[in-house]
């Protein structure tokens, strides 16, 4: 344990540097609201400055100040491959010198969605868009022309994007902020969204007797991403399917998470379940603004041109998206690709179980592949399975292990709702100097306890 300690105090300064960041921080607040482009980056949820980023590089960011750190956002996800990684680097170059947007058909989008759709079972057509929120809207609007039905549920805690009927219970960002539900929305658009607990499967069949014959769909992320990291209870994916088939609904997989990155293809061949509909994004991306929704042939084709229900965008498909997203995944077909993030992974899991073992700091640390959920909980043991057991966790606490952990050249999302993403580019190295600096992080949470 010492010999991990006086590894990496060189580069632990209590004392580092953010001083560019402060600045760049308060231009930014003069002509963004809160400063930031998206929510959770303003660092609401544990207080400071947030971090400006100059540079990256394989699974290290460099800020404005010349920090250096190990990065666990990752993009929140789409770096499956690493920041600023050759391949995908290439693609996107080679591209941008053919033209960067032509608002026309290209071969690129028939690759990608090819290579999306002989990955899922549940998949014959697929159309792309530019967003998860985007894809989320557009699958619930197909899901609601497909069954001539109006409303949908969704769980407490997830999160499908800030389109005003999702922002009900939702996670990550808006939970983080305090606003689960925002001003702005309808109260007769919300009135559409019914919600439940995610991981409870009885009260799901209760809202199906009580409105079943007006569900078009029960929307859910089959691993909850947006409350930190919660992983399906054994039968609750296969226990909706059953509700759904039995009631005349289609299930909405939200894969833009975890699709590509869990297992090839997603959580649901991680799982072995088959949704009507699937939403992707982040890693079909490679790191630019892509995503979509996809499913079976006689859904999909009700998608304008093809059929009545309307859904259009200017960037669709964006050639130089499709270049980095098509890069990606060729990339994670290669043999051993999942294998070493299932590795990696799982090294980080058992190293910050370690670490908070021997501080005396009890966590609860989830894992399904590369994506890693840690909550600092009140007492060894205790689980979390849903939205109630992640925002029942200390946000002081997690805020004292988040700056320990940047001071100590390791950076995580800031919010204690956001999972940690492992890529390629984590390489062993990495991984124990995250361990490393978590040993600090945990002693600093120990003496905030005491």
């Amino acid at each position: 344990m010492q010999r991990h300690c006086e590894w990496i105090s060189p580069h632990y300064d209590p004392r580092m540097s953010i001083e560019k960041s402060q600045v760049a921080f308060a231009e930014s607040s003069l002509v963004m609201p809160g400063g930031v482009s998206s929510p959770v980056r303003a660092f609401q949820g544990v207080g400071g400055t947030p971090v400006f980023v100059a540079d990256g590089e394989g699974c290290r960011v460099t800020d404005v100040d010349g920090n250096r750190y190990i990065d666990y956002v990752m993009s929140y996800g789409p770096l499956i491959a690493g920041h600023a990684n050759d391949r995908v680097m290439a693609a996107i170059c080679k591209q941008a010198g053919h033209g960067t947007s032509f608002g026309m058909p290209t071969m690129a989008e028939t690759t990608l969605c090819d290579t999306i759709a002989s990955a899922l079972p549940s998949v014959d057509m697929v159309r792309l868009v530019n967003s998860g929120t985007e894809a989320a809207m557009s699958a619930i609007r197909l899901a609601r022309a497909a069954t001539g039905r109006n409303k949908i549920v969704k769980c407490a805690g997830c999160y499908h994007g800030h389109v005003d009927g999702l922002l009900v219970e939702a996670g990550s960002g808006a939970l983080t902020l305090g606003t689960p539900s925002s001003p702005g929305v309808p109260k007769s658009v919300a009135a559409n969204t019914l919600t439940v607990p995610y991981n409870d499967l009885d009260a799901a069949a209760k809202v199906f007797e009580l409105h079943g014959d007006d569900i078009a769909c029960f929307a859910v992320e089959p691993i909850a991403g947006n409350m930190g990291l919660v992983p399906p209870a054994p039968g609750y994916l296969a226990g909706l399917r059953e509700l759904c088939d039995k009631h005349g609904a289609m299930l909405l997989f939200d894969e833009v998470m975890t699709g590509f990155r869990v297992a090839w293809g997603g959580a649901q061949v991680r799982y072995n379940i088959r949704p009507d509909l699937s939403c992707f994004g982040k890693v079909i991306g490679g790191g630019l603004p892509l995503a979509a929704y996809a499913g079976p042939k006689h859904i999909m084709e009700q998608v304008s041109p093809a059929g009545p229900m309307y859904q259009a965008g200017t960037l669709s498909g964006n050639p130089l998206a499709t270049a980095a997203g098509i890069t990606t995944l060729e990339i994670l077909q290669e043999p051993g690709a999942y294998d070493t993030l299932e590795t990696r992974s799982a090294q980080l899991q058992n190293g910050l179980e370690t670490a908070a073992k021997d501080a005396g700091v009890p966590v609860c640390v989830n894992r399904v592949g590369s994506m890693v959920g840690l909550y600092l909980v009140d007492a060894e043991g205790d689980t979390v399975e849903n939205f109630a057991d992640a925002t029942a966790t200390s946000a002081d606490r997690f805020a004292t292990f988040f700056h320990a952990m940047r001071e100590a050249g390791v950076l995580l999302a800031p919010s204690r709702f956001e999972a940690l993403f492992v890529s390629l580019a984590h390489d062993e190295e990495a991984i124990e100097q995250t361990v490393a600096a978590s040993e600090i992080a945990f002693a600093a949470v120990k003496r905030t306890d005491i």
